[in-house]
């Protein structure tokens, strides 16, 4: 079936080929119109990610190809850099200790996610495929070699839904782990698949040992190359490098670097940026380590432009009834052995609840191993099932990679480590005046008790400063309780060296006009900005008509970071 909305727009809208300025022309509607879906999916509180999909979808080969597959294929480098980015990121998260304490959970739940899947969907599949085609041999083929891809997943949507919610406990750990290692299954897999596949279908059979010898090349020369880079990036930042966009510079020129060798080698880039990854954040200086964050600055564009072209490759026009039906077998089979092999393997390792009940919602995504194995099928079995193949395969991505996010977000969200990632930046970022406390107790309420009356005795506001942890008390009137100042711990200690003359004085009579106010809405960053540029710690909150909603003290905003910090930690040790 062709597609009905090719001819919507007119013919200067299609991008056949790339020049120089039409390159700049797409990467701006790209990027522009990625960026807007993004953030209305965001404001559906469905994941960014679909977003940039489903305008991937609408501009590329199932919409109003704006991007023709010449196109698409010419920016295969955008899909390069950021699968790169992607697995030195992953490679960041994999720390020493952290797989010294879920290695044994990792290779449990890696096994039974990636071999259960394996045989639920060869099964199914060559049952259904029987049942039309009736060729036994090609059924079985068909089974065999869609369970061995059905095993991989993507990274790219997984993760970047995990960096979207700032998500973080042992469910996080595991979905990064399991990620990073089930393509080298899925490959094996693969590898022992066509084998048994090539003397079915009549083909040339290439022995066993020598695809795993090869698949074997790949992983290790991958590590290797990976590790050797880490190694230099590592060593010329710590003795060379000292600001900061020289580091990003330098550490993203390594990591290119890095990718452009694997792939004039026919390695594995993602695999060998993870190692890279790996290595830094394991063996090299404290001093490199904030590369990592420089990096993650850097990605967000690049995701937009990967993801909408992610989108743009799909076809859903090509799918015959047949193959549809072997994709909807494909997409259940598949779903159901992630979710047993997973849940199987996280219960025989004893891994936590949170992670046996959830991990199943968070491994649905394929994407490029998945793909890129479905082209090796389409090439080896050229004259038999390779087409139908990849047709299966980019309709079943075209399913899971709009639902997979989804899923991923109720999944973390379930278990509980959304908005656990983050640092005392990333709270003040997000927190008002008015959501300050200090314990149960709001720091901005109209009755807050760090006030005092004008006509107060020296005696009530003592008293006052005894009973409560304010050292920063704001002046009201009587009348109108609107604030006409305040009185400071060390304001009131130089009061109280005058001697008994002090007992006679008022609230009216030893206050001091603020530098500065704010309001219950004000935002923790222009706060801090008031405390730096009047030089003081401390200042009433007022609302429009200067009524008074207590003091707002620097170290009262400091505790209360402390202590959401400490909530945190103390979350993600009770979830183990």
């Amino acid at each position: 079936m062709d597609d009905p909305f090719a001819q919507v727009l007119p013919q200067v809208m299609h991008f056949a080929h790339l020049s120089g300025t039409q390159f700049v022309l797409l990467l701006g509607i790209i990027m522009f119109f990625g960026a807007i879906g993004g953030r209305l999916f965001q404001k559906l509180r469905i994941p960014q990610v679909v977003g940039y999909i489903v305008i991937g979808i609408i501009i590329g080969a199932s919409g109003l190809q704006v991007l023709r597959p010449e196109t698409i294929i010419a920016l295969n480098p955008v899909n390069t850099i950021a699968l790169s980015l992607i697995g030195f990121l992953i490679g960041a998260e994999l720390k020493i200790d952290v797989i010294k304490k879920y290695g044994k959970q990792f290779i449990g739940i890696l096994i039974g996610e990636s071999i259960v899947p394996f045989f639920v969907v060869g099964l199914l599949v060559t049952g259904i495929a029987y049942a039309f085609m009736g060729d036994i041999k090609v059924s079985v083929s068909f089974g065999l070699v869609l369970g061995a891809i059905c095993s991989a997943t993507a990274p790219a949507a997984t993760t970047d839904v995990l960096k979207e919610y700032r998500t973080r406990g042992p469910l996080t750990t595991t979905i990064l782990g399991i990620v990073a290692m089930d393509d080298a299954v899925a490959l094996i897999l693969y590898a022992i698949a066509s084998t048994l596949v090539a003397p079915l279908l009549g083909g040339h059979s290439v022995s066993l040992g020598a695809q795993l010898l090869n698949i074997a090349k790949d992983i290790f020369g991958s590590i290797i190359v990976g590790g050797f880079f880490g190694a230099l990036v590592a060593f010329v930042i710590k003795n060379l490098m000292q600001d900061a966009g020289r580091v990003l510079s330098f550490g993203l020129g390594g990591l290119f670097l890095c990718t452009g060798v694997c792939n004039q080698l026919g390695l594995d880039n993602i695999l060998a940026a993870m190692s890279l990854g790996f290595f830094m954040v394991n063996f090299a200086p404290g001093k490199t380590r904030p590369i990592f964050s420089l990096v993650e600055k850097f990605t967000p564009p690049i995701y937009v432009l990967f993801f909408v072209l992610v989108g743009a490759k799909l076809n859903i026009w090509v799918v015959t009834p047949v193959l549809g039906v072997l994709a909807i077998v494909y997409v259940s089979g598949r779903t159901i052995g992630k979710s047993i092999g997973s849940r199987l393997g996280a219960r025989i390792t004893k891994a936590p609840d949170t992670v046996r009940k959830f991990l199943p919602w968070c491994l649905l995504s394929q994407a490029g191993v998945a793909i890129g194995l479905s082209i090796a099928a389409s090439n080896d079995f050229a004259d038999s099932i390779g087409p139908q193949i990849i047709l299966i395969i980019t309709a079943t991505t075209f399913i899971v990679q709009l639902l997979g996010p989804v899923c991923v977000k109720h999944g973390v969200t379930k278990a509980g480590e959304v908005g656990l990632n983050v640092t005392e930046e990333d709270i003040i970022k997000t927190t008002k005046v008015k959501d300050v406390t200090w314990g149960t107790e709001s720091l901005c309420t109209p009755d807050c008790p760090a006030t005092v009356r004008e006509v107060d005795t020296l005696a009530a506001v003592l008293e006052n400063f005894e009973t409560h942890h304010n050292q920063s008390f704001s002046v009201i009137t009587s009348d109108t309780k609107e604030m006409i100042g305040i009185i400071t711990l060390e304001h009131l200690k130089e009061t109280l060296q005058i001697g008994e003359m002090a007992d006679s004085l008022l609230a009216v009579d030893i206050m001091e006009r603020p530098l500065c106010t704010c309001s219950p809405e004000e935002s923790l960053p222009d706060v801090y900005k008031k405390f730096t540029e009047f030089d003081t710690e401390t200042m009433p909150i007022v609302d429009s008509e200067m009524h008074s909603y207590g003091v707002m003290e620097k170290f009262a905003v400091d505790h209360f970071l402390h202590t959401k910090i400490l909530e945190l930690n103390h979350k993600l040790e009770s979830m183990g």
